[in-house]
């Protein structure tokens, strides 16, 4: 970390004439973080923007470069590259990452309740996963539904033979499903269903309904990140916690934050104000129901990897504590 300081000219005269030098005063340098999102601009991403349009991540000296993303799997692929600090990503992701090697984990999360589900027409008849026989599903590779597909789809005695599940880019996905070219979406809730019913009416089957138990979004950093900029990282913490705070009040604020931050996004206010309200729906489980925002419970980890583990996505003896991490959390 760099510092400065600047002594005058008659100060320095007076300092040679034997006089005493009061010290100067030092300014410290903000901390730069840079953070990556799972996509481009959506509701989950409010508290971030109200965090800079308040100066709270002035008054938390740092300085924080938002990114967008390309889905929550390539976000944490950069994050464990390092070629980014932080990812905003559905933390669901970690175990499976892990397995294969990566050094990632969770340092908040705030959608703590499963947010997975399946979008399909509002008064039509999908309800479980047993009724998708022989319909066509869009989702895309890196989505937090990948490592769960199958297990979901085994719920209802179904497999990939048994339904028509396409895998396609992420840009592509919202207009394939809104042209009534797939009977279902699958993507999180609180980010699709608000951008996808005003062009179709839709409603979400629930994961959580067939048993899948999945953290959704949070902030996560490499163990190496965590080591060397956990002060910073600390800072960031608190202020995603006092904005979440304020947004939980009142809405329109984080709303108000986006628009103003991301005036070249074209932001529909009306769909931004529903996503956020959605994603606060999925803030709590019974575990966690009284504690600090973004505080992680051991009980939803663990039931979080059993999901995985029944649908062999991660392998057996694994221990929740690689995977997550409290001790950031302001109030814990």
């Amino acid at each position: 970390m760099t510092t400065s300081f600047h002594i005058t000219r008659r100060a320095a005269l007076i300092a040679g004439a034997g006089a005493v030098l009061v010290a100067p005063r030092i300014a410290q340098a903000a901390d730069a973080l840079t953070v990556r999102c799972d996509f481009a601009p959506w509701g989950i991403q409010a508290a971030l923007h109200l965090a800079e349009v308040n100066g709270w991540f002035r008054e938390a000296n740092l300085t924080v470069d938002v990114q967008d993303g390309r889905g929550s799997g390539n976000t944490l692929q950069l994050v464990n590259a390092g070629q980014v600090d932080v990812g905003q990503i559905a933390v669901g992701l970690l175990p499976q990452a892990r397995d294969k090697g990566a050094t990632v984990r969770a340092i908040t999360c705030f959608g703590r309740r499963t947010d997975l589900a399946v979008m399909v027409d509002k008064d039509g008849p999908l309800h479980k996963p047993a009724d998708f026989r022989g319909k066509t599903l869009v989702c895309f590779a890196a989505s937090p539904w990948a490592p769960y597909i199958d297990a979901w789809l085994a719920a209802g005695g179904l497999d990939r033979s048994t339904v028509n599940l396409q895998l396609i880019d992420p840009g592509a996905i919202w207009g394939t499903y809104a042209a009534h070219r797939a009977d279902g979406l699958m993507s999180t809730l609180p980010s699709a269903l608000p951008s996808v019913t005003r062009t179709r009416p839709s409603r979400g089957v629930l994961a959580e309904e067939a048993g899948i138990t999945f953290p959704s979004y949070g902030l996560v950093v490499t163990d190496a990140t965590l080591g060397s900029k956990r002060e910073a990282l600390k800072r960031l913490v608190a202020t995603q916690q006092r904005a979440w705070a304020q947004i939980k009040t009142k809405v329109q604020d984080g709303v108000d934050a986006m628009l103003k931050q991301r005036p070249d996004a074209r932001l529909d206010p009306a769909v931004q104000r529903e996503q956020i309200e959605l994603t606060l729906e999925f803030f709590e489980t019974p575990a966690t129901r009284g504690r600090p925002i973004g505080w992680m419970a051991a009980e939803d980890w663990t039931a979080a990897l059993h999901s995985l583990e029944a649908a062999q996505s991660v392998q057996p003896g694994w221990d929740i504590k690689n995977y997550y991490t409290n001790d950031l959390i302001t109030g814990a």
